[in-house]
């Protein structure tokens, strides 16, 4: 099953997402061969107003709001000229709420689609990042926020590979993309936990390459860093084009408990990383 429907969150607020990731996005649907739908939301902000007079609340509110909905509309303007440059089918959602209100309507969007596009370059974004990996039941694609600009291509895409139950789901939900690649690698950190499992990596490599995948497999040995940190230095030696992972974590109440080398590649992703959970 090849993605061919396809969201793209855009933020308005506080800081706008950057034009050029609009451009990324729309870079993996030509590349994909898929419709991309683009959502931003206007939102009202909530302020307290214990320490200040309700005319200046109003006011504030009055103000804020109006920054988020002209970078709504620039966004969305933008994302439009950008999708019928590169010739691809598009549609343009603009939704009002709340500013608590966006990470739902994220969610409620992405559990609609293939796959959820989300450019990370503020902390406010990781916040909706992870309302949508953990909540929507659909791989997420985080891009990151990069000088170089390219389109997006699927030449090498490496793998994370540790035999849990969301390797697995990453590896399935990121198929479409693998069937593109022109390499597979799957790397395995070892010497970092134990691997719950008497089954051999090549069995995820035969089960690949009856997809018509070419595989590579890998171990690489942690010595004493963290996964995040081997995975990050794995994919640059590598030159991967796209890292493929599981995304550890669970929520607690409106908090997100994430496992270690997910929040270090969420935090600031080095290359673009389809999570999956």
């Amino acid at each position: 099953m090849a993605f061919k429907d396809i969201l793209v969150a855009l933020n308005s607020y506080p800081d706008p997402t950057p034009v050029s990731a609009v451009e990324d996005a729309v870079s993996v649907a030509a590349a994909l061969g898929a419709h991309l739908a683009a959502l931003s939301c206007e939102t009202r902000v909530q302020l307290p107003g214990h320490f200040v007079s309700a005319s200046m609340v109003s006011g504030m509110i009055a103000a804020e709001t109006g920054k988020s909905r002209k970078n709504a509309h620039d966004l969305l303007a933008a994302f439009d000229a950008a999708a019928q440059k590169a010739g691809i089918l598009h549609e343009t959602i603009l939704e009002k709420c709340l500013t608590l209100e966006v990470p739902d309507i994220l969610v409620e969007y992405a559990r609609l689609r293939d796959l959820t596009i989300l450019p990370m370059p503020a902390a406010s974004d990781q916040w909706y990042a992870e309302a949508i990996i953990f909540g929507s039941g659909r791989p997420t694609l985080i891009l990151p926020e990069s000088p170089k600009r390219r389109p997006f291509q699927l030449g090498t895409v490496a793998v994370a590979w540790d035999f849990s139950r969301a390797a697995a789901r990453a590896i399935s939900d990121a198929l479409p993309m693998l069937e593109l690649a022109k390499q597979v690698r799957i790397v395995t950190v070892v010497n970092e936990k134990a691997l719950d499992t008497k089954r051999s990596d090549e069995e995820v490599a035969k089960n690949l390459a009856r997809h018509g995948i070419n595989v590579v497999l890998d171990k690489v040995d942690a010595k004493g860093k963290s996964i995040g940190a081997v995975l990050e230095s794995y994919a640059s030696s590598q030159a991967a084009d796209l890292l493929v992972m599981g995304a550890y974590g669970h929520t607690r109440l409106r908090e997100f408990v994430l496992g270690g080398a997910t929040r270090s590649l969420l935090s600031k992703p080095p290359l673009p990383i389809l999570f999956s959970h």
